[in-house]
């Protein structure tokens, strides 16, 4: 006879398959599912999170998902239990269990336990997942595309082998090394919500053979398609010409990356006929919603145009080989494909050989920078030998690029206090776009966020939310990864990113003196060995962690473990600074824009916020928020334009000195009149510095800035018309459905994806 649900000691179900026959019982395999009960959540959120300024308005038009079947989009504490839930149970020995017994039930209530734990942590804001793993962690797309719960990705540029992967070209098996692949890769992961990273090196181009074929291609669609004339000027018709090989691209994210998987290799002998018609008459027009992911579709015109654009430009090398330029202008033209389905951001960072001119000059081409060049963060790698920073400092003082990346320090360094491995990380080829992670091809970077100042101002225990947040990052390891190159790297690194963020709001709170107390006689700096000793510490303690849940996972222990990611979106929730930055200003106008038809904008109306056109953008209104910075009246309280070119660059040393052993996201500010410095500081930093990048200090300097400085007697004033926070104002009423997110990054240089 079969057995109904039972439960365990804390009330969790366990649900298992009918039981058949009388003489011999043949049991179904168990499949358990951790539950946060009602109950729980009910006790859990008797307190309101402790929003920032921000955090709320942010929270509504960013993470939380439309639920269908009520009509309404989720409410925080929702969106926390779908996260949790979707986390807990990627635990893979929930897997093993085959039948209920005393351990199986041991295990279920151990991880309940952990997931109210996460629950409380994640929901009070002094932990948060990524962005990425708001908004889509416990979803079905999740449990289908575990890619999607994590930032970013690295490629390699070399022909690959698409292996056993969600995607392979119908002209192969997926054994065949084959050019398109690496462009396959980022076009994927770019539309599930992902930031790429590629190297365009000539150590990975030069294997990129020559262009043999030029290809005739031809783009077909039927008038019956709703956005027939948008792009028929760009056709060459509604049939195919006899003869051709014939490719319907099915109206799905395979079949866009299929089709420019064919242009490409089709110039490469990878099928037989240079004649190549892709119809694409199937896909959905513009407006129509996503499903899966979410968002709203760009239609077929941006996807013709990055196939013509890519043919065009292999077939104007024929002969010849892609050069690093070429490979990053066909990236960067994906990326600007992707980004017109509006709910996804493209992020991308192209590494090339610091020797390179051509690349390191490619962006000073106005018209293809505005064009498509504008895609992508563009890195120099260097070694320990490399020395000549004088052009590079004369490029990233003009515009702030290019970035610097130290593949040496990556290869062959953790932490820097730790010295010399020859083991560390030796297949590291690249960053991710914002350059916290070091990454191997097809690698991915798996992100948690932790706010000491949250954890301070609430009582909180960082030991405790450490080992949650190693736990956490380690489970998505085990998630069903899409690409085989993906899985297998995994499995060998289980690379996490335990990332700290406010770090400046931190050591102000806990210490009340900056990280750098000084300088010394030859202008070294002097550093608080207090708060060395805490990062200490905690790595420490991270490192722990790691060998217990890899010991109870029965995998490797994590390549590297600890990071300081960018933030930017995220950080906004709890109101803290943005990673390792400094807040931008002491009192600022922060400035968010929203579609006109937003619902949140109504709610901010009533609040009496400002509320003004863009200036830019059609159907787009700007809204003014007054902040304060944390800590603003602490004597050593400094806002981003006061702290020098000197101590920012000393602070990413530290924090890659004591706690990072991927590496550390910062954007160096520097003012007119520190130009002169950066080529110095970037030689005198190189061994202690993995990544890098600067810009010039911008102040507010054109209408309707993201930022604006103010004082205090004007935040005084002005705030004085606010009627309220706008979660009070709308009383959690706010129903958004498919509006467009505007100008919202989950990293401080802007170009990072929002999810």
């Amino acid at each position: 006879m079969g057995k109904g649900p039972q439960q365990s000691s804390n009330g969790s179900d366990i649900i298992q398959g009918k039981e058949t026959g009388t003489r011999k019982i043949r049991r179904e395999r168990m499949k358990y599912k951790i539950k946060l009960s009602d109950e729980f959540i009910a006790a859990a959120t008797k307190v309101a999170p402790a929003w920032g300024v921000l955090g709320w308005v942010t929270y509504k038009r960013t993470y939380a998902r439309w639920i269908e079947y009520a009509g309404r989009n989720e409410e925080f504490h929702e969106t926390i239990k779908r996260v949790v839930e979707g986390n807990i149970n990627i635990d893979p020995r929930l897997k093993k269990v085959k039948c209920v017994s005393k351990k199986s039930v041991k295990l279920v209530a151990e991880l309940t336990k952990e997931a109210q734990e996460l629950f409380e942590v994640f929901y009070s804001l002094q932990a948060l997942p990524p962005g990425r793993g708001l908004w889509i962690s416990g979803t079905d797309f999740a449990a289908k595309h575990g890619d999607a719960l994590n930032n970013c990705w690295f490629i390699s540029t070399y022909p690959q082998k698409y292996g056993k992967s969600g995607i392979i070209p119908f002209y192969s098996e997926g054994n065949d090394e084959l050019v398109s692949m690496a462009f396959s890769f980022l076009f994927d992961q770019s539309m599930k919500g992902g930031g790429v990273g590629f190297s365009v090196a000539r150590e990975h181009i030069n294997r990129i053979p020559e262009v043999g074929l030029g290809v005739n291609l031809s783009i077909i669609c039927k008038e019956s398609n709703a956005d027939y004339n948008k792009f028929a000027d760009k056709l060459s018709g509604t049939e195919a010409k006899e003869g051709d090989l014939v490719f319907v691209i099915p109206d799905s994210r395979e079949g866009w990356v299929e089709s420019m998987a064919l242009v490409i290799d089709a110039h490469f002998n990878a099928v037989d006929t240079t004649n190549i018609t892709i119809d694409v008459s199937d896909i959905r027009p513009e407006g129509e919603r996503i499903k899966g992911f979410g968002g709203i579709a760009s239609g077929a015109k941006a996807l013709v145009e990055l196939l013509i654009y890519a043919n065009n430009l292999i077939n104007e090398r024929q002969g010849e080989q892609l050069t690093s330029v070429d490979v990053t202008d066909l990236m960067n033209y994906i990326g600007k494909t992707v980004i017109a389905g509006n709910v996804r951001r493209s992020a991308e960072i192209s590494l090339g050989d610091a020797d390179d001119t051509d690349f390191r000059l490619m962006k000073q081409d106005l018209d293809k920078l505005m064009s498509h060049r504008w895609a992508s963060n563009n890195t120099v790698l260097i070694d320990q030998h490399f020395d000549d920073y004088d052009p590079i400092a004369e490029a990233v003082s003009k515009n702030g690029e290019p970035g610097i990346g130290n593949l040496y320090l990556a290869r062959y360094f953790g932490r820097i206090i730790d010295g010399f491995n020859p083991e560390a990380d030796v297949d590291v080829e690249g960053w991710n776009p914002c350059g916290e992670v070091t990454l191997e091809n097809g690698e991915n970077c798996n992100l948690i966020e932790i706010f000491p100042s949250k954890i301070v101002a609430l009582g909180g225990s960082m030991n405790k939310i450490l080992r949650l947040a190693v736990r956490y990052t380690k489970r998505v390891t085990f998630s069903n990864y899409d690409w085989e190159v993906t899985r297998n790297v995994i499995e060998k690194n289980r690379r996490i990113g335990v990332s700290i963020s406010g770090i400046q709001d931190w050591v102000l709170t806990t210490f009340d003196a900056p990280i750098v107390k000084g300088w010394d006689s030859n202008n070294k700096p002097i550093y608080n060995m207090e708060i060395a000793a805490a990062f200490n510490a905690w790595y420490q303690l991270v490192a722990e962690a790691d060998v217990e849940v890899s010991n109870e996972y029965g995998c490797k222990l994590s390549k590297k473990k600890t990071t300081v990611k960018p933030s930017g979106t995220v950080a906004l929730l709890p109101g803290v600074s943005a990673g390792i930055h400094w807040n931008y200003a002491d009192w600022q106008i922060k400035r968010i824009r929203f579609q006109a038809n937003d619902p949140l904008v109504a709610v901010l109306r009533k609040g009496n916020y400002n509320i003004e056109p863009d200036v830019y953008s059609a159907n787009t209104v700007v809204v003014d928020f007054y902040t304060k910075a944390p800590n603003v009246d602490k004597p050593n309280f400094k806002a981003a334009c006061d702290v020098s070119i000197e101590e920012q660059i000393a602070t990413q040393s530290f924090i890659q000195t004591y706690w990072a052993d991927n590496s550390v996201s910062c954007t160096i500010t520097f003012n007119a009149d520190e130009k002169h410095k950066i080529a110095p500081l970037l030689r005198e930093y190189k061994g202690s510095i993995k990544s890098t990048s600067m810009l010039p200090y911008s102040g507010h300097g054109y209408q309707q800035a993201p930022n604006e400085p103010i004082s205090e007697l004007e935040y005084t004033e002005l705030s004085k018309f606010i009627m309220g926070k706008p979660q009070d104002i709308a009383q959690g009423n706010v129903d958004i459905k498919d509006a467009e997110l505007i100008g919202s990054t989950d990293c401080a240089s802007g170009v990072c994806p929002i999810r």
